[in-house]
């Protein structure tokens, strides 16, 4: 199954594009320059394409994301501090911004032949984030069967929307995933900030599946009140 993957460069679709080349055939990692308050992820997703030896567009959005506005991802908004399960991570939803990435996706798969679109939409993102749910991308598949009728059959491939990001970790490692060399946090320091909710998130992930974490955060301790896991509960 010809194959391209949507990458942001943090470790959920970093860890795809390494199954997708394990048990697929991908043929090339999309990310998307939406103005977004750092480009520092791109450039851990054209570090993943060039170590798989694949090719990566980076698509131009920023037009489209100047209109997005009112996130904290886009805006001049401080990137809340905390777990996804709290209310205030609301404010880093950009409206719409899978369903218009999906959308490019699908036009740059049909054009060069592809059979899937892969995406690594998980359940930890059902909460805050609409478009990362399975209604939309079950209803959104069969809208693209429509739009591309007679004229290309490509499919929304997301193994994770019914897992855990503690699920990715697992598979990303059976597969060898660099996970030192992805990027998640939305503040885009130096090293990761360990406080915002992607960084929460993805340290939690690892003490699930029970892995060794490589990633350095500023403030390595606070996803433990975050998530209520304390000191005596961590093994890792």
């Amino acid at each position: 199954m010809k194959t391209i993957v949507i990458c942001s460069g943090g470790m959920d679709s970093v860890s795809l594009a390494y199954m997708v080349a394990e048990q697929h055939e991908l043929t090339r990692l999309v990310s998307f320059d939406y103005g977004q308050r750092h480009r520092k992820e791109l450039d851990f997703a054209a570090l993943a394409a060039k170590r798989l030896g694949v090719p990566h567009d980076i698509i131009d959005m920023r037009g489209i994301g100047a209109s997005l506005t009112g996130s904290a991802l886009t805006d001049d908004i401080d990137v809340p501090d905390g777990h996804y399960a709290e209310e205030t991570m609301k404010v880093t939803v950009v409206p719409n911004r899978n369903a218009i990435m999906l959308s490019v996706a699908f036009g740059v798969a049909a054009a060069n032949g592809d059979d899937a679109v892969a995406t690594a939409v998980h359940g930890g993102d059902h909460f805050i984030y609409p478009d990362c749910r399975p209604a939309f991308t079950e209803a959104f598949n069969t809208m693209q069967q429509a739009a591309l009728d007679g004229y290309a059959e490509v499919k929304l491939y997301t193994p994770f929307v019914h897992r855990s990001k503690a699920d990715i970790a697992v598979e990303g490692a059976k597969v060898n995933t660099p996970f030192a060399e992805t990027w998640s946090c939305y503040k885009g320091g130096e090293d990761h900030c360990g406080r915002c909710g992607t960084c929460v998130e993805r340290r939690e992930a690892f003490h699930l599946a029970g892995l060794t974490d490589p990633t350095i955060y500023e403030d390595p301790d606070f996803w433990r009140n975050a998530t209520g896991v304390t000191a005596t509960e961590e093994t890792i």
